[in-house]
């Protein structure tokens, strides 16, 4: 019996039961399917992340308090002054803005919300690359004469002051009346999330109401490549300044993103690792079927062994039968798949990443799948004593 013969004989075996012949092959549809979409939706999200950070900005950094360290924190770790020098020492920087933040009531003349309050410089717009709906942000002068100015975002002006102009309005910051100069566009994050409503005030105001007490300094340096050593040169300076090695410490959106890039590689392993143990259970749903279509077809196979059929013919028909149950499965699986990558991707306004390579690996491990739980079977009806077959009811 030749290949196409002993393919044409595995077909009818197949076609003989349709019903069991699917629900045989379940299990590597699910697995093939659940593996591609899962892979495709984590590329897509991946990418998703790393353009919603690059939107950020690549070359910008923040300095903070190294809390790993045994130094004790007295809450007045940064000031004013070190943002000035760190900014006319390193050239490399080009913007530098003191950061502080906390939680307080803001009232308008429709609402009261209780938000995020933060107290930045001038600097900070470009750093985060603001983009404003109305007004502008508050200037260095604003800051130096720790005037009463206040920039919101544009979700909380429509929540303080609903469909009337929020520019020019005043809102109180914990009972102190601050002038809205600027409102922030509203981002379209494709992230699904956006931050707490914020309102930013100038960083001197704000230690007036709060205290000196400045949380970090964020900055920007000319060039992408230069940010790790700008950030670098920022934080001796600052240990030279305060004579305390070690007690601070950097982090930039380049490092930032290699975090994010590694956590959500090794999350789509994990999910794409747990999604392929339906495969193996498939596998072992393939064997089991043709274990019991070799004792059902004993008498079949013991005809074909009498009329001439060899061992390693009927080895052959059963081991393709297998080949051919996975690799329909296979190609349902990734069909659905790909269908369902592109489905999710559309409703979560990611970009869907199906790489051929996903899918061509998914089909060859059907195949692979087949042949492995396909030998035992295959072997058992190959080993048959074709009189004892005969003789089966």
């Amino acid at each position: 019996m030749n290949l196409l013969e002993s393919i044409r004989v595995a077909l009818e075996g197949i076609m003989v039961s349709k019903l069991r012949s699917f629900l045989t092959t379940l299990g590597i549809v699910i697995g093939i399917a659940a593996v591609i979409a899962v892979v495709a939706i984590g590329q897509g999200g991946r990418a998703v992340l790393m353009s919603e950070l690059e939107k950020i900005g690549t070359n910008i950094f923040a300095i903070y308090i190294n809390w790993r360290s045994d130094k004790p924190v007295t809450g007045r770790e940064f000031n004013l002054n070190d943002v000035a020098v760190i900014k006319d020492s390193i050239p490399d920087i080009t913007h530098l803005s003191p950061s502080s933040q906390t939680m307080g009531d803001v009232r308008g003349t429709k609402d009261k919300k209780y938000s995020q309050i933060t107290g930045v410089s001038s600097d900070y717009s470009y750093i985060r690359k603001i983009n404003m709906k109305e007004g502008r942000f508050f200037t260095d002068e604003d800051d130096a004469g720790k005037r009463r100015v206040a920039v919101l975002d544009e979700d909380l002006a429509v929540q303080m002051f609903g469909r009337s102009q929020a520019l020019g309005n005043k809102i109180t910051l914990e009972n102190t009346p601050f002038l809205v100069v600027g409102i922030i566009a509203k981002g379209d994050s494709a992230l699904g999330f956006s931050e707490n409503p914020s309102v930013y005030i100038p960083i001197q105001a704000w230690q007036v109401m709060f205290g000196e007490h400045i949380g970090m300094i964020e900055g920007s340096a000319s060039a992408r490549e230069k940010v790790d050593e700008a950030m670098g040169q920022a934080v001796k300076l600052l240990e030279r300044r305060h004579h305390d090695p070690g007690k601070y410490a950097g982090q930039s959106m380049e490092q930032e993103m290699q975090t994010a890039n590694r956590i959500t590689g090794v999350m789509t392993i994990v999910i794409g690792t747990i999604a392929g143990i339906s495969l193996f259970v498939g596998g072992i749903g393939v064997m089991n079927i043709m274990l019991v279509s070799v004792t059902e077809r004993t008498r079949e196979i013991g005809i074909r062994m009498a009329l001439g059929a060899r061992r390693r013919d009927i080895l052959v028909q059963f081991l393709i039968e297998a080949v051919v149950l996975c690799l329909l499965g296979g190609l349902i699986g990734t069909a659905l798949g790909i269908g369902g990558a592109y489905l999710i991707a559309r409703i979560a306004k990611w970009p869907p990443l199906v790489s051929w390579w996903t899918a061509l690996l998914a089909f060859v491990f059907s195949a692979a799948i087949g042949v492995v739980f396909g030998i035992l079977p295959a072997n058992k009806a190959a080993r048959l004593n074709p009189i004892e077959a005969l003789r089966r009811e």
